[in-house]
């Protein structure tokens, strides 16, 4: 686990200096690629230091205010994730469907703001949970999990109705709105590239293909996170193990490995990178 931890660090912080050196790479999608890949070292930074800890114990004790803030923190950078992700299919629309207008549309303070919500909006929606949690009664003691997520709130002696319906908005939010709009987004440029050459339906597809696969990955991986609070049957304890690791090792690493391969220009940096070192 160790080992991962470095890898993500690794993988993570060199696409995102890579970006941060070349100006070639100073454009709103690179941008947005390293907002999702620091998301991803943020997220890893929160579970990873305190799961270490853990395998080295011979308890793993947590307390309640410190479980509510890494699932705080869990949350809020899951919900960066799909805005920064709505943001990059933005970007795409614009730059494919309306070339002509995309230094008037994308300006530098156009990204900044986008930046900006996409962090802020899901840990401002995510933080009333956990302020309303705080001081809530439990009446079990023993947490099933190796991070606190959704199921955290099991261990409450009752359900709050309110908080509940609170978790479907931002579910609605967080989630199912912005994979709505990248899914529209996504449909309108296939939609005007298939009436274009061949050229421009192959430059849609280099840039569209490797969002739309994380995409996929990150929404399936979420869905089983919201599922696992909502019914009410048990998970068997290996499907659980094997998919949260899931959610802390493939996700964090598979950013990377993404964007580093299928993007060309940063897999030419990439590329000449490692041959220097050779």
């Amino acid at each position: 686990m160790f080992i991962v931890y470095i890898l993500i660090l690794c993988c993570n912080l060199t696409i995102v200096c890579l970006i941060w050196i070349h100006r070639n790479l100073h454009e709103p999608m690179y941008i947005f690629i390293a907002a999702l890949l620091l998301n991803s070292l943020l997220f890893s930074t929160a579970i990873y230091p305190k799961l270490l800890i853990d395998f080295l114990s011979e308890k793993q004790i947590i307390s309640y205010s410190a479980c509510l803030l890494q699932s705080f923190l869990y949350y809020s950078l899951n919900g960066s994730e799909f805005l920064l992700l709505a943001a990059m299919a933005y970007d795409r629309y614009v730059s494919i469907c309306k070339p002509l207008q995309y230094q008037t549309i994308m300006r530098k303070s156009t990204v900044t703001i986008f930046l900006v919500l996409a962090w802020l909006v899901p840990a401002c929606q995510d933080v009333v949970p956990v302020v309303l949690n705080a001081n809530k009664k439990l009446c079990n003691f023993v947490f099933k999990g190796i991070i606190c997520n959704s199921t955290v709130y099991k261990l409450h002696c009752e359900s709050s109705g309110v908080l509940n319906i609170y978790g479907l908005i931002i579910f609605v939010n967080g989630l199912f709105l912005p994979v709505l709009f990248i899914l529209f987004t996504y449909t309108r440029i296939f939609i005007i590239t298939y009436h274009s050459c061949r050229e421009v339906r192959r430059k849609a597809a280099q840039t569209c293909l490797p969002h739309l696969i994380v995409l996929i990955s990150f929404s399936c991986l979420s869905a089983y996170d919201v599922l696992l609070l909502r019914l009410e049957t048990e998970f068997p304890k290996t499907l659980r193990l094997i998919m949260t690791l899931q959610i802390l090792m493939y996700h964090p690493l598979f950013n990377p490995i993404i964007y580093g391969l299928k993007m060309k220009e940063i897999y030419k940096h990439l590329k000449r990178l490692f041959c220097k070192m050779a």
